[in-house]
């Protein structure tokens, strides 16, 4: 289960990066998430949470063309691995499995 280990912001980095392709970078990743989600994400938490995947496999990096719109600077796109997608199947299939041994009664109760 380790191998697999990510957190809930990881994994919706990690499915904005899917969701991107071939267009993820850190503004664009940040745009998305806010966007979809309503809730600000903080270039310093992204950018942490993409090096930390980058690191544990489940996304690699690749420098763009430099552009004199960014005073010279590459833009650095993100792409998912194989191991990337295997872990977001694997979360998948873990909440679908609790989900599915929740009790129909559990699902159905009203809070006052």
């Amino acid at each position: 289960m380790k191998k697999y280990q990510l957190g809930e912001f990881e994994e919706i980095v990690l499915l904005t990066v899917g969701v991107l392709y071939d267009q993820a970078y850190g503004v664009a990743i940040k745009a998305d998430i806010e966007s979809r989600l309503e809730r600000k994400v903080s270039v310093g938490a992204l950018q942490s949470a993409l090096r930390r995947m980058e690191t544990k496999g489940f996304v690699e990096s690749k420098s763009g063309e430099a552009t004199a719109k960014r005073g010279g600077k590459p833009k650095r796109f993100f792409y998912m691995t194989s191991f990337g997608r295997a872990a977001l199947e694997y979360n998948r299939q873990v909440r679908a499995e609790l989900w599915n041994a929740m009790p129909d009664m559990t699902i159905e109760m009203k809070f006052s």
